[in-house]
């Protein structure tokens, strides 16, 4: 009866793993080998910036859908050009860009409305009376970006968000973290900014921080082809265009316009 029992079972094994082996063999779903290939030439930070969930995703994508090349923001020339190499396709290297946080409000430089005791997290704060901040558009210093950012490249400085740019690999996870919308990734070419982001007017602005934009437009008329241009009372860059022009830096009477 032992016998026949394990013999029984054994057969059952048996059958089990050939229908198992056939399953696998005409089932299967064989994954084109170009796609582990990407995997391993991307940088594996899985940061998101290229619009997909991570290097692996992305790999996916480029393989099986067709996406661009040249939407991994960490990568270099180099691993761009291995990429087509191995795709037999051209394309074009797209300038870095790095994140730049539109506001120089510090603790020092800019008041506090209120004390806040909640959890140390912008949005959170923000969503308490719309911020701690006497500036309704200035960092709240919480840290969501720093916590964000995947390779330690923003610090905070007397609350305020700073960003380091030669660490900085621009995958945008810093800007998606800011629910005031201070953060933009800007090409590593450009140098001057506008470290303000508040609509307010001039006087309303003195009131709640002594760096920020009082709408003079000085900066304006002194920027060549309109690199500057005015958002209501608010001079904003315009990063697609030149700025070299050192003068916008020294003339702005509230020193809200910095070169780095």
């Amino acid at each position: 009866m032992i016998g026949i029992t394990t013999v029984t079972i054994a057969g059952m094994g048996l059958l089990c793993g050939a229908a198992l082996a056939l399953a696998a063999r005409f089932l299967g779903v064989h994954e084109d080998p170009r796609i582990e290939q990407i995997t391993e030439l991307l940088p594996g930070a899985n940061c998101g910036g290229c619009g997909y969930a991570g290097c692996a995703d992305y790999a996916r994508a480029i393989v099986l859908e067709g996406a661009a090349i040249n939407l991994c923001a960490p990568s270099g020339e180099d691993m761009l050009r291995k990429l087509a190499d191995l795709l037999g396709v051209q394309a074009e290297a797209q300038e870095k860009k790095v994140a730049i946080v539109l506001c120089g409000g510090s603790d020092a430089q800019a008041g506090r409305s209120f004390l806040y005791n909640g959890v140390a997290d912008c949005a959170a704060a923000h969503a308490v009376a719309g911020g701690d901040k006497l500036c309704r558009y200035g960092c709240l210093g919480y840290g969501s970006c720093v916590r964000a950012c995947p390779v330690g490249a923003i610090e905070l400085r007397d609350r305020l968000a700073v960003v380091h740019p030669e660490l900085c690999i621009g995958c945008g996870a810093c800007v998606r973290a800011c629910p005031r919308g201070l953060i933009q990734l800007v090409p590593v070419s450009r140098h001057i900014h506008v470290l303000c982001s508040s609509k307010d007017k001039g006087p309303a602005v003195k009131k709640a921080c002594k760096v920020g934009c009082i709408g003079c437009t000085m900066c304006v008329k002194l920027a060549a082809n309109d690199a500057i241009r005015m958002d209501g009372a608010l001079a904003v860059v315009d990063y697609s265009k030149e700025l070299d022009n050192d003068k916008v830096v020294e003339k702005c009477p509230t020193n809200c316009i910095v070169k780095r």
